[in-house]
């Protein structure tokens, strides 16, 4: 991986797999797409065939689940809905489903824009009337999801949802690290230990819990007294919260999310929409900067549908040119680059079966990259072959996987693809962009995949 990162690629080349899995890019390459190999005593099997994916992936929780032996770091990481099993995840799932609904989402439009607007004023000011500005944009870009999470998850609590968000990226910066090392048996007793860097983490947690206890306790209270529960997601979640407990009130004792819950799922929010949103955006202005043909259409189709007014539900409903080019950023630069499952007890996949214990990799990256699923421009940008939508885009039935699939497929997918039309739209109403000459175009793995140099772009005004 070190020797992959040190070697850019050249500009416009998306086979980009060798670079950011390397390891398993070999794997695959000498011993085939079902192919096995042992990470400590645990078998890992390689699996690239959509069909077989997703029948793992809607496999049930007795079968399938996430390979908690695997990730002794997760806990420090994800708490919510994203690492839960079973009956907890299926209420949990149950409770937040609305929150993440169309209608409930359409309210929140006008959030959305109000974030995008700010970053379009402040590149608008730096912008000489004449010329052009260059611009690491992804820093920007961080800033304007994180912006839009804060609004339209918190409300009025704006402020304190920013600093949450600083919070979750300084215990990130001090996890990662230690999650690039060996594993360590013990750890999870170590990291109970009094240490320095435990210390710091346990500090940054309890703030953490203590603003956001605060956020709901105050809420909560609000909806008790009959106010509105606010629209945005910590409101429609309290709301349906409450329903639940209302509803299976006797009927079971663990009816509805304790609060404790309620944090780690705007903990979740936080850290999983902020972080797709932000890399699916840049790397489209990435891509739009290698092929300007494609952002003159998706301008002109913009500029068609809105004019120079704020995008409305309606409207982007209509932008077929923009949603074609957002799949093909999600094709060939997934966010969630693969999924691992753990077989619970023996079963059989594909005619052959996996005893308990053993991992399976399904290399989203991979699949979305093979020829033999997408044709032998597999590795070209050509947003095109999403035309007539995405069941008829790859030659193999349901080989697209940007959010994952079966029952757990992304709760937050259409919360990131309406910010990303909102945010794609407003700032190509106002600029144009090309590659800066200082753009090294090198994608990693840097928990979603990153361009390891930064965005950088030349602006200018329209």
């Amino acid at each position: 991986m070190e020797d992959a990162r040190s070697r850019p690629l050249p500009l416009h080349c998306h086979d980009i797999a060798p670079r950011v899995f390397p390891f398993f890019h070999n794997i695959i390459k000498d011993y085939g797409k079902i192919s096995f190999t042992w990470l400590g005593p645990i078998p890992r099997v390689s699996l690239m065939e959509p069909k077989l994916m997703r029948e793992i992936l809607s496999k049930k929780f007795d079968q399938f689940t996430k390979p908690k032996s695997l990730t002794p770091l997760g806990k420090f990481i994800f708490q919510g809905l994203v690492g839960h099993e079973g009956e907890k995840w299926a209420k949990h799932r149950k409770i937040i489903n609305p929150a993440f609904a169309l209608e409930n989402l359409k309210i929140m439009l006008p959030a959305f824009c109000i974030s995008c607007a700010e970053l379009i004023r402040k590149w608008d000011m730096m912008i000489p009337d004449e010329g052009y500005l260059e611009l690491d944009v992804l820093p920007d870009i961080q800033n304007l999801t994180q912006d839009v999470i804060s609004r339209t998850a918190f409300g009025s609590s704006y402020e304190e949802g920013r600093r949450i968000f600083q919070l979750l990226i300084e215990k990130l910066q001090l996890i990662l690290p230690t999650s690039q090392s060996a594993y360590i048996p013990g750890f999870r007793l170590i990291r109970f230990l009094p240490t320095p860097f435990n210390k710091k983490i346990s500090q940054v947690e309890k703030e953490m819990d203590r603003i956001l206890k605060g956020i709901i306790e105050k809420r909560q209270k609000a909806m008790r007294m009959g106010e509105s529960s606010k629209n945005d997601l910590l409101g429609v979640l309290l709301e349906s919260n409450m329903k639940d407990g209302e509803e299976s009130q006797g009927k079971s004792k663990n009816s509805g999310m304790t609060t404790e819950d309620v944090v780690e799922e705007c903990k979740l929010f936080y850290l999983a929409g902020q972080e797709t949103t932000s890399v699916l955006l840049t790397w489209t202005m990435i891509l739009l900067g290698m092929y300007p043909n494609w952002q003159a259409k998706a301008r002109e189709e913009i500029l068609q549908v809105f004019g120079k007014n704020k995008p409305d539900m309606d409207g982007l409903s209509r932008l077929k040119i923009v949603t074609m080019i957002l799949y093909e950023v999600l094709r060939l630069y997934p966010p969630a680059s693969s999924l691992v499952r753990e077989v619970r007890k023996t079963t059989e996949v594909g005619g052959i079966a996996y005893p308990a214990g053993v991992t399976f990799l399904l290399p989203i990256l991979f699949i979305h990259h093979d020829t033999e699923f997408w044709g032998e421009d597999a590795k070209e940008f050509k947003p095109e072959r999403f035309a007539e939508g995405i069941s008829k885009a790859s030659k193999v039935a349901g080989a697209f996987f940007p959010f994952g699939g079966g029952p757990r497929i992304c709760i937050g997918q259409n919360f990131t693809l309406i910010e990303a039309k909102i945010g794609l739209s407003m700032i190509l109403q106002h600029f144009s962009f090309e590659l800066s000459a200082s753009y090294i175009h090198a994608p990693c793995f840097d928990f979603t995949i990153q361009p390891q140099h930064g965005a950088q772009l030349r602006l200018g005004k329209l």
